[in-house]
C-alpha cells in the first residue's frame, strides 16, 4: 500500500509538473526534459508512467474530465447549474494548473497523432444534459433547442477564455464570463427563470441581467 501511494503521489507530481510546463510553452515547445526537472523526479520514475510525451499529455487533458465528474452543483436548477459550471471553470482557470494545461493542450489538439476532441464533447454533452433537464423544468424560452444552446456556450465560453488569456492573462476572465451570461440568459430562459436566478460568481461579482434587478 504504501508503495502504491509513492507511485500514486509520483505519478501526480509529474502530471502538475507537466501540465505547467505545457501551460507556459505548448504542446510543442514543451520538453520531456523541462517537465523532468519541474516535476524533481527520477528519468526512470518519468518514463515509468509515461512513455512519451504524447501520452503525458493525454493524462493532463483527461484532467477536464476528472474535475467535471468530482465538481458537485449547489442548485437544484437546472439553469443555475450552467450558471455556476461556468463561474467554477473560470475560478478554476485561474487557481489550477492542472486545468490550465489541459485547456491548452485541448486548444492544441491538433497537434498529436490523433486529433484529441474528448474534451470538448465531454463539456458539450455536460452542457446539454443539464439543458435538456432545464427543458423538462420549463426553464428555457419556447424554440430553444438545448442541443444547439450547448454548442452555443461550451464554444462561447472556449472564446473568452481564450481571449482573456492572450489580452490579459486571464485577469478579465470573471467579468468576460459575466458579460457573456448577461448576453445570453435573456434569450435563453422564461422571464420567470431569469427573476429568479441567482447571477452571482463566487467571488461575489453580480451579472448585469437586463431587467433584472
Amino acid at each position: 500500500m504504501a508503495r502504491q501511494a509513492r507511485a500514486l503521489a509520483t505519478r501526480q507530481t509529474v502530471l502538475r509538473a507537466a501540465a505547467e510546463v505545457f501551460d507556459e510553452r505548448g504542446y510543442a515547445g514543451a520538453t520531456m526534459a523541462e517537465i523532468l526537472e519541474r516535476a524533481g523526479v527520477t528519468k526512470g520514475a518519468l518514463y515509468f508512467h509515461f512513455p512519451s510525451k504524447e501520452e503525458l499529455a493525454l493524462a493532463v487533458i483527461e484532467g477536464q474530465g476528472a474535475w467535471l465528474a468530482t465538481w458537485e452543483p449547489a442548485s437544484a436548477s437546472p439553469m443555475q447549474t450552467v450558471i455556476d459550471l461556468g463561474y467554477a471553470f473560470a475560478h478554476s482557470l485561474l487557481d489550477d494548473p492542472l486545468l490550465r494545461g489541459s485547456i491548452r493542450l485541448t486548444i492544441e489538439h491538433g497537434s498529436f497523432t490523433q486529433p484529441q476532441i474528448g474534451a470538448y464533447q465531454g463539456w458539450r454533452d455536460a452542457a446539454h444534459e443539464l439543458l435538456e433537464r432545464a427543458l423538462d423544468a420549463g426553464e428555457l424560452r419556447p424554440g430553444v433547442r438545448p442541443a444547439a444552446a450547448a454548442g452555443v456556450i461550451t464554444g462561447a465560453v472556449t472564446g473568452i477564455q481564450l481571449s482573456s488569456q492572450v489580452l490579459t492573462d486571464r485577469r478579465d476572465l470573471l467579468q468576460r464570463m459575466a458579460d457573456l451570461w448577461a448576453l445570453l440568459l435573456p434569450g435563453l430562459v422564461e422571464a420567470h427563470t431569469l427573476a429568479r436566478l441567482d447571477t452571482v460568481d463566487r467571488a461575489g461579482t453580480r451579472v448585469p441581467v437586463p431587467g433584472v434587478s
